[in-house]
Order: structure tokens, then sequence, then C-alpha cells
């Protein structure tokens, strides 16, 4: 039976035989050529459609097997990564650099986050946003890791779930400056590889309780 192929970034669809991909499109930004070359190789290999996800990444939905790899020299991209028990790209809003309620800025500390951690093996899969206001717009609250920006730094939240066990993200720090925020991501990402086999940082938190959990990344 077919099934997802990880080492090409490929995901199984619901009729099990065609398969789509994820090119990574860091924070969802891209040019135009790019986006004519995701199109050209949706056209050129039959696909069933292009779908804006969730990760602001475009995928092309619908390839056989047999036109991955090709599908993949023609994008010349790296794919993101859409599956697996790693971290997955970092979602973020506009921030200072598009937005005019944009306080901080989210594109600058998300891209650089991105370039650290996007594809990192974990226990489980991991998931990162930065929003540059507390309109949340990338949704830091059901992150794992969720970075929001306010008018005096950064507030950091840890343990957001949107998924099977939804969960709200614990606040854990204010106030940061970028360096700082990436200091303590380090740390929560450190402890995280070391703790659990396989749940999501939530349920590590729930089991250990979070003083305990800001005691073990030294809060």
């Amino acid at each position: 039976m077919s099934k997802d192929i990880l080492e090409k970034g490929a995901i199984l669809q619901r009729d099990r035989e065609t398969f789509a991909i994820a090119p990574q499109t860091p924070g969802g930004i891209v040019s135009p050529d790019i986006l004519r070359k995701i199109a050209d190789t949706a056209d050129k290999y039959g696909a069933a459609a292009i779908k804006l996800t969730s990760a602001q990444r475009v995928c092309i939905v619908g390839l056989k097997e047999e036109d991955i790899d090709n599908a993949w020299d023609d994008l010349g991209m790296k794919p993101g990564a859409a599956i697996g028990l790693c971290v997955r790209s970092i979602k973020i809003c506009p921030g200072t650099t598009f937005c005019k309620r944009g306080q901080q800025d989210a594109v600058t500390l998300g891209l650089e986050l991105d370039e650290i951690y996007h594809g990192m093996q974990l226990p489980s899969k991991f998931k990162i946003a930065v929003s540059g206001c507390m309109n949340s717009c990338s949704e830091p609250a059901v992150r794992d890791i969720g970075i929001m920006g306010t008018p005096k730094g950064y507030t950091v939240m840890v343990g957001g779930n949107a998924g099977i066990r939804p969960r709200l993200g614990d606040v854990i720090a204010d106030e940061l400056n970028d360096d700082e925020v990436k200091e303590l991501v380090d740390k929560i990402v450190s402890f995280y590889k070391t703790h659990t086999k396989k749940h999501r940082i939530g349920r590590v938190i729930d089991d250990m309780g979070l003083e305990n959990f800001k005691r073990e990344i030294g809060l």
C-alpha cells in the first residue's frame, strides 16, 4: 500500500495514488518568479490543484509518484517540513515589515528562527509562530512555541496546540528583545529534545508542572 514518502517530502493523498509536495517558502514570502515556477511545475505534471496551506506554503496537489523527483528538480526548491517528527515551518505575520499595526519585526525574527529550526528532528512535530502585535494573526497561542509582539518587546508562550488535544500556550516570559527570544527558544528546544520520546511539549509541561518546567529552562 502506498504511503507518505518522507525523504521526498511527498504526502499521500486521499485517493491513495497521488501525492502532494510543499516547497519551503519561509514566512510565506515569495517573489512572482517563484509563484510562476510553482504554477508551471503544476501544469507540466498535471497536478490536480495548487493549495495555499495554513503553514504559509504553496502545495502542489495530485502528482503521480513517478513525477515527484522531476517536479522537485524543476522547482529547484527545498521541501518544506510538512510531515515527520520535526519542526515545521515557522508561521510569521507581516509585522512591522508590511503591516500598519505591527509593533515588532516578526518577519526578521521569524525568518531567523526558520533558518535555525525548520526541519530539525524532534520527538514529535513541533510548531512555532511569531506575531508582530497582540492581534496574533500567526496564532502564537496555539503553537508549541508562540512569540507575540507587544509595544514593550515580545511575550513568549509555550505548550500551545490546536490539534487533537487543544491547549493554549502558557506565558513564560515577556518584554524580551530579539536576542533574548532566540536564547529562550534554544533553551526550550534543547529541553524538549531530552525530556520526552513522543509527546508534544504541552503534554510534557502538564505532566511535570509549569513551574518545574520554567526552572528546568532557567526561568
